[in-house]
């Protein structure tokens, strides 16, 4: 508890291109030193990573029930922003967690005791987990990395949804502590 007073929530204002406040904030995630505009770069990049890849996709699920028209517009890919925004919310809820272990000293031990997750930290764990999980892969770009780290967890796979997983599990193996959760 603060001494003096709670600290406010800051509006943040909703991104140019999408209109998601929820874009805005994992800019502000991605962002390092201040540099908010290489920021918007990579996560606008991953972001047009991801749209060509769903392009790719429907393209390989009808081969030939166009014939082919359209064939030769690859290259001016538009940008469909509900459908990305679809993909990127859907991979967050993917990989956001419900529960988590906090660690709790009672009586000389220490208990890993599970608690769930209040909704903001609920955000702010899924993107924070998703922008490690990009770090760790090994393409050269990082909205390479981070667009492939979101279609990832679109599919339930990759690293960000196994660190999801691994605190489930361990929440899970801590159940017994619940008892000596606080309530206060």
């Amino acid at each position: 508890m603060p001494r003096r007073r709670v600290a406010d929530k800051r509006d943040i204002l909703p991104d140019p291109i999408f209109s998601s406040e929820l874009i805005s904030k994992f800019v502000n995630c991605v962002m390092r030193d201040g540099k908010k505009s290489v920021a918007e770069k990579i996560v606008y990049g991953a972001l047009r990573f991801v749209n060509e890849r769903m392009l790719k996709q429907k393209v390989q699920d009808k081969p030939e029930e166009e014939g082919g028209e359209e064939g030769g517009g690859a290259s001016s890919v538009s940008l469909d922003y509900e459908a990305v925004l679809a993909v990127f919310e859907q991979a967050l809820d993917n990989i956001r967690p419900s529960v988590e272990v906090r660690p709790r000293r009672v009586g000389g031990a220490t208990y890993q005791i599970p608690v769930e997750v209040r909704p903001v930290r609920r955000n702010s764990l899924g993107m924070r987990w998703l922008i490690f999980a990009a770090t760790q892969r090994s393409e050269k770009v990082m909205s390479l990395r981070l667009g492939a780290e979101i279609l990832d967890a679109y599919n339930n796979k990759g690293i960000a949804v196994r660190r999801r997983e691994d605190t489930y599990r361990m929440a899970k193996a801590n159940q017994v502590f619940g008892h000596l959760r606080s309530y206060g």
